[in-house]
């Protein structure tokens, strides 16, 4: 593979299409959990808090339904092992949510033992509500004695409840596809334990049994030793809340840790359910070549501003999936408009609002900057995204949201060119004088087309941007390059 690979859509879809049998190096899979929970992301409020309104990124993705019975079916009728193991959850589990994140799991899994190759690895991040049952369908799909580890993330976070131990660990279960010699494996070390440091320092140490059995006083070499052997219970961080860009996200250190022991430089990683792109990331920074899937147009826009903030645009990598073309987009729309709604704000490097029932206030997006010298005021500029019949009466609305929220601009996004009332509208809403001496309409009204085309907004020249929290820049020959305050 020559390029970095970057999908929005169904992973299922993606890797039976687009993906070749046996070019995996590693698999790290994190799939979301919890039927009745929402997942958010999460963004940065203007005063740099963690925000209160989170952002829908998808919700009840596993919930026992004519879908999820549907995939049973199939999986059942395929016959097998994995067959006869989902046949067994149903006598157990009957028709409840957890079999219809079982029976979403098993066909994807399928598919990553298909491109992985013989010798690769694979580490599927759990839950311990799930992961017995995922033990027990790993062991189907990949067989009992390619499983090598259950690796244990330990980590502490604020104590809830009181009626049982505190629920502090994460389960990776750590599988080759084969029995392969050859598979990667690098031998990672940690640190002696205190009492061992303080007897032999880091000196080598040499120890055995005489004839007899019994065990020869241990000695040391001249050379230091690597440390011990790493064991299967990690204890490392989780992301601290406030620099979180989703709440299900991991610390690199983890993903690295994974990395570094399952593949060489210029070998492959696929993360299938990407999220905000922490595998991403941290196999580019490894110098890994890397395929990320994710369903939501949300995460591919996330994923592309933290390579930007991360590599200054250096990262050489393709998305596919996303519209690229008018009728590309008319058919995102057609078939699910919030994921347009996403997508549209993402060219704009805008980011969505949090959507209500019963409470759309005009408002479908926002964009924070500063353009003061200084940086003391927090902007903001208001979205409105528009995929089927306009109106004039949709300008005068976004005008009326801006005068509400004291907004500095709004901009209407609309797949149908506007009209000449909606442009004349526009223009009476004046004009926005910036700080540096620059002007700029106050409401602007710019097509899917012409977004496509490359055509920007006319905005000021916002020295900080702090609509996304950013990611930490990657040092480089060990130069660290640092975000200054007017850096764009």
């Amino acid at each position: 593979m020559e390029e970095n690979l970057l999908y929005y859509g169904d992973n299922l879809e993606v890797l039976s299409l687009h993906v070749k049998d046996e070019t995996v190096d590693t698999i790290y899979l994190d799939p979301p959990f919890k039927s009745n929970q929402k997942y958010n992301v999460l963004f940065t409020e203007q005063n740099g808090t963690r925000s209160k309104a989170q952002i829908k990124a998808f919700e009840d993705t596993w919930r026992w339904d004519e879908g999820s019975s549907l995939a049973f079916r199939k999986i059942v009728e395929g016959g097998g092992n994995v067959s006869k193991i989902m046949q067994a959850f149903y006598s157990f589990l009957g028709g409840c949510d957890m079999l219809a994140y079982l029976s979403m799991m098993a066909p994807r899994l399928i598919e990553l033992r298909r491109v992985l190759k013989n010798s690769g690895s694979i580490f599927l991040h759990c839950d311990p509500t799930a992961s017995h049952y995922l033990k027990i369908l790993m062991d189907a799909i990949f067989r009992p004695g390619n499983f090598k580890n259950e690796i244990i993330w330990h980590y502490r976070k604020w104590p809830s409840g009181k009626y049982a131990f505190q629920r502090n660990h994460d389960v990776i279960l750590f599988y080759a596809k084969s029995e392969q010699k050859k598979r990667t494996f690098n031998q990672l070390f940690m640190d002696r334990a205190p009492s061992t440091l303080k007897r032999f320092g880091a000196a080598k140490i040499i120890s055995g049994y005489d004839q007899s059995g019994r065990r020869i006083p241990s000695q040391t070499e001249d050379n230091e030793s690597e440390g011990v052997r790493m064991d299967d219970v990690w204890d490392i961080g989780r992301v601290p809340p406030i620099k979180q860009l989703f709440p299900t996200q991991k610390p690199e250190s983890l993903i690295e840790r994974i990395i570094l022991a399952s593949t060489n430089e210029g070998d492959l990683v696929l993360d299938p359910f990407c999220g905000c792109g922490t595998t991403i990331v941290t196999a580019q920074k490894l110098k890994r070549q890397w395929i990320g899937i994710d369903i939501t147009a949300l995460s591919i826009t996330l994923i592309k501003n933290r390579l930007k903030d991360a590599f200054l645009e250096k990262v050489p990598y393709k998305v596919i999936g996303e519209p690229v073309s008018l009728p590309d987009a008319e058919r995102l729309a057609q078939e699910d408009p919030y994921q347009f709604q996403c997508w549209a704000l993402g060219l704009v490097g805008a980011r969505p609002v949090e959507q209500k029932k019963g409470a759309d206030k005009g408002i479908d997006g926002r964009l924070y900057f500063y353009d003061e010298a200084r940086g003391i005021k927090t902007k903001q500029i208001i979205f409105s995204v528009k995929s089927g019949h306009i109106t004039v009466a949709h300008i005068r609305d976004l005008r009326g949201v801006i005068e509400r929220e004291q907004a500095e601009m709004g901009v209407f996004i609309t797949l149908q060119p506007p009209t000449k009332p909606m442009k004349s509208e526009a223009l009476e809403a004046g004009y926005y004088d910036s700080p540096w001496g620059t002007t700029h309409p106050r409401i602007q009204i710019i097509t899917i087309a012409e977004l496509l085309g490359k055509k920007g907004l006319d905005v000021p020249a916002a020295k900080v941007n702090v609509t996304f929290k950013k990611s930490d820049r990657v040092k480089e020959d060990g130069v660290a390059y640092l975000t200054l305050p007017f850096e764009r």
